[in-house]
């Protein structure tokens, strides 16, 4: 590595936020280095492990700005911020473009408005981590060479800390090549942190989250321990809240069990029946949708203590329709699945409190049928997720736990992902894309998914084309 040479972009992180980056800021004749701590052709992140759908909350991300704007402020309870959720909103469709005259390549899954954008080939509808050879792999090995091409620079080696001068970022320290821990300066007019959030780091998770990691199953690549954050926070960069995580109820057999993760997910069993701790007892609104579900129960006293509970017709009716269902890859898979004629019977079979249990599906279906969910003791949503009754034999119980895939809270940055200091303004020359970023993602008490392939296209060019334009201006 030849520490001497001057970029005019240095991007930390190669998964899609940082690839688009970089190989945006190529296309524009900047000359670009990518640092990326993974070996190997196939790296390890979070972009490789993902479904490679292109959606923004669950909607098709080619429909108007308009449109999409009201779909995250509603997705996020009007938290995400006007100004990112703009940003988003009206380069998507142009990113889906970008990306696709890139080499990736599509299919569309029927007339699923959210599946519009599915990168291809798309990992079989089977249990497990299937991601070799699929959509996302395929498209970041394909904007590897492509920055190759372009005359990139791609440097294995993880950034240490970022260089200042008179308050603007001219660079990267890099750790050394040769084992020592020594640095070795990488000068640049422009820094873009792509490298994809904290969830990898157990401390930053307990200290922003309040999270036991060891009592949540990681679903994603855990590749992410915030090295982006450590060195945005050294240069007074601002940070949106960090207390949140996208990720689905899982299996709780995943902590034993690799057949059974990152899928299926078992949203669709817990937040169209009831989920309840062992005591019998719900403790969420489950309407709120799977995300906010595994939140919550990442915050319970026991984490492991969850259920999913639910009847036949659910167990035949949502949890088949899932994109990879948990009927029946669940039990293919080899995951709990707890039968029985009775709810007795049911507590009987897991522990679960008899009594409450039985008293907490009465009051649920009761108020069900009355339309009166709201009114439960703990109120359930009726919207945007439809309940379903647990009145038919026989009835199952999975047990649950909280699978983190990546976190949403981060540096915040402004719609061309310039980094905004905690006095307001931009930190010149430095910038931030996707997971290490927050202000979008999150609302709702962390319900709130916008989405993560999309989020890191769009400000990865949007990052790209900001700081072109600022360099030849």
């Amino acid at each position: 590595m030849n520490t001497n040479e001057p970029f005019d972009v240095v991007v930390v992180g190669g998964g899609i936020a940082g690839l688009s980056a970089a190989n945006r800021a190529a296309q524009q004749g900047l000359k670009v280095a990518l640092l990326e701590r993974g070996t190997g052709p196939q790296y390890l992140c979070n972009s490789r492990y993902s479904g490679g759908v292109l959606h923004i909350a669950m909607h098709n991300a080619k429909d108007a700005p308009e449109k999409l704007m009201d779909v995250i402020k509603d997705a996020t309870g009007g938290k995400a911020d006007p100004e990112l959720a703009h940003a988003l909103a009206t380069t998507a469709g142009r990113a889906i473009d970008w990306l696709r005259d890139e080499g990736a390549k599509y299919i569309r899954v029927g007339n699923i408005v959210w599946q519009q954008h599915v990168l291809a080939p798309p990992r079989p509808i089977v249990a497990g981590l299937d991601w070799k050879g699929r959509g996302p792999d395929v498209t970041l090995r394909q904007l590897v060479a492509n920055l190759e091409k372009r005359g990139g620079k791609l440097f294995r080696l993880p950034a240490v800390t970022l260089m200042e001068k008179e308050g603007q970022c001219i660079g990267v320290e890099v750790a050394a090549n040769d084992g020592t821990p020594a640095t070795q300066p990488l000068h640049a007019r422009a820094v873009v942190l792509a490298d994809g959030g904290y969830q990898g780091n157990p401390a930053l998770v307990s200290e922003h989250m309040g999270i036991d990691f060891t009592k949540v199953k990681t679903r994603g690549a855990g590749t992410g321990i915030g090295d982006g954050m450590r060195m945005a926070r050294a240069m007074g960069a601002q940070f949106s809240e960090l207390k949140y995580f996208y990720g689905h109820m899982l299996s709780r057999d995943s902590f034993t069990n690799d057949k059974v993760w990152p899928y299926p997910q078992l949203d669709e069993l817990g937040t169209v029946g009831i989920v309840a701790n062992d005591a019998g007892e719900r403790f969420v609104n489950e309407g709120l949708g799977g995300v906010f579900v595994a939140n919550t129960i990442a915050r319970l006293a026991n984490p492991l203590s969850a259920w999913a509970i639910l009847d036949h017709a659910i167990w035949e009716g949502p949890g088949r329709t899932a994109r990879i269902p948990a009927n029946p890859q669940l039990a293919n898979a080899g995951g709990t699945i707890i039968r029985a004629d009775t709810l007795a019977e049911l507590a009987a079979k897991t522990g679960i409190a008899a009594a409450p249990l039985e008293a907490t599906v009465r009051s649920y279906n009761d108020a069900l049928a009355a339309g009166k969910t709201e009114n439960l003791t703990l109120p359930r949503s009726a919207k945007p997720i439809v309940p379903m009754p647990i009145i038919k034999a026989p009835y199952y119980a999975v047990p649950l736990c909280a699978g983190m895939t990546y976190t949403f809270g981060g540096i915040f940055t402004d719609g061309d992902g310039r980094v905004m200091s905690t006095r307001g303004a931009p930190i010149a020359g430095l910038y931030a894309v996707g997971a290490t970023t927050g202000g979008l993602e999150g609302g709702t008490n962390g319900g709130g998914y916008v989405g993560g392939l999309i989020k890191g296209i769009t400000f990865g060019m949007r990052a790209a084309e900001h700081i072109a334009l600022s360099l030849k201006g």
